[in-house]
């Protein structure tokens, strides 16, 4: 009420504003509650909300605009704040964000009844007990005034990190998911024995090019049971997070190559800024790197052991 008067104070006068709004707008200060309050020195709630606010308002740009509460509030303690949670909560409601909610549609792969599809690895167990045994994959699309743009993600199940990703104008196996899978493989450095690469029924995943590329590579193909909305559960939650975080946020889209650009900055936020819940609010780089920090402490400590 404070900051209203003083933005149209100049125009109408205090006097007025306070006897128009005060009996229609319950609890509305009276003109000497104006002075009173806009006298008196600034608490330290105030001058706190007047430092926060636009930190919280910056922060919140920075990461896509798409933060709620929950990681914003993460965000605020890994910068160094010390603030709470529903204090955060309160700080963004001043800074008037708030976070984007996922959409709850969900999408189903009709397959070849005739193809022969390999066995289901996965079962729905989205886990890994370490980076590179296990990716799932999957495509999904985006609108453009120039016509559709396809866009195939690799995700690693233990880190979440997206390890390829290709942006086309075409569904064909060996231009969308192929360059995706081959910017994985490049990654990890060619050799992916010992991992398996899950991913739905789509032609384009069994298509013998990719999938005989997969074995080239020494990894081992899964596919969910068919008509099962949840046999790739993970990596169209990394489709939904896409859109919602992004598409839909930043459309709309011209170009297949606009999306592509954008693309290629999601990803790196995704990889190296985005909090995610699944990690206890770490970045998939973060979660890797602490991965491989203590695979090499564990492989030293026994070899310190033996020097005593």
């Amino acid at each position: 009420m404070i900051r209203f008067i003083d933005e149209h104070r100049d125009r109408f006068g205090v006097e007025l504003i306070c006897r128009v709004l005060g009996p229609a707008v319950q609890g509305f200060v009276t003109s000497r509650g104006y002075r009173a309050a806009t006298s008196r020195t600034p608490s330290a709630r105030s001058l706190r909300d007047d430092l926060l606010v636009p930190e919280v308002a910056r922060l919140h740009a920075e990461n896509y605009g798409v933060y709620g509460r929950r990681k914003m509030h993460a965000l605020m303690r890994r910068q160094g704040w010390d603030v709470g949670r529903d204090q955060t909560e309160r700080l963004m409601r001043l800074a008037g964000v708030r976070g984007v909610k996922k959409s709850k549609r969900v999408y189903t792969t009709k397959s070849d009844p005739a193809a022969v599809l390999p066995r289901d690895l996965v079962q729905r167990r989205f886990t890994a007990d370490g980076p590179r045994r296990l990716w799932v994959c999957d495509v999904t699309y985006v609108a453009t005034w120039a016509g559709f743009a396809f866009v195939a993600f690799v995700t690693d199940v233990y880190s979440r990190r997206i390890v390829g990703w290709n942006v086309a104008a075409t569904l064909k196996a060996e231009i969308l998911p192929m360059q995706a899978l081959d910017m994985a493989a490049w990654d990890a450095g060619g050799d992916l024995s010992g991992l398996t690469h899950h991913s739905d029924h789509g032609s384009n995943y069994m298509a013998m090019v990719y999938t005989d590329r997969i074995l080239e590579l020494g990894a081992v193909p899964s596919t969910g049971t068919v008509g099962d909305s949840y046999d790739n559960a993970m990596a169209e939650a990394v489709n939904n997070l896409y859109k919602t975080e992004l598409i839909r946020q930043r459309g709309p889209w011209r170009t297949v190559e606009q999306v592509e650009l954008a693309t290629l900055e999601y990803v790196w936020w995704w990889n190296h800024q985005r909090l995610h819940g699944e990690l206890d609010m770490r970045t998939p780089i973060e979660a890797e790197a602490a991965y491989y920090a203590d695979l090499e402490s564990a492989q030293q400590s026994p070899a310190g052991q033996r020097n005593r």
